[in-house]
């Protein structure tokens, strides 16, 4: 579903620094797919996450404790994770009251969880497989710069 995006993504961050890559992924994705609000990249530091880059609403959750929220949760877990309705979760972090659903999935470099890349949409039941699996090849991606 998300080929070309990707095409696009993969050819423009070939060059770049890892930095720049996160924050062109970030722009890109926030502003040319429809529902994704909010895209920002969050690494591990000890027992948190902090927060590199994104692209969308400013937001006070730049250092997320592991375990807080639905982003703490995948620090944890090992695993993605996708929200259909934020309003039914006892263990989310609001990064603004439009949010409706999330999702965040790991990245990994040599098996080892470094980071997340974590998007929020103000539309409710926004995330299915088709974008767990984009955003699964985009950290891919992204995992080859560190």
């Amino acid at each position: 579903m998300y080929q070309n995006q990707y095409n696009f993504i993969e050819k423009s961050i070939k060059k770049l620094s890892l930095e720049n890559s996160l924050k062109f992924v970030c722009d890109y994705l926030q502003k040319n797919i429809n529902g994704y609000d909010w895209v920002g990249f969050y690494f591990h530091s000890k027992d948190k996450l902090v927060l590199k880059t994104y692209s969308g609403l400013k937001t006070d959750h730049t250092v997320i404790p592991f375990g807080k929220g639905i982003c703490g949760q995948t620090a944890e877990s090992n695993q993605p994770i996708i929200v259909k309705d934020v309003n039914e979760e006892d263990n989310y972090l609001s990064c603004n009251i439009n949010v409706k659903s999330e999702i965040v999935v790991p990245i990994f470099v040599n098996d080892k969880n470094i980071g997340q890349i974590d998007i929020d949409s103000n539309t409710i039941d926004r995330f299915n497989n088709d974008d767990l699996n984009f955003l699964k090849k985009i950290n891919s991606l992204i995992s080859k710069k560190i």
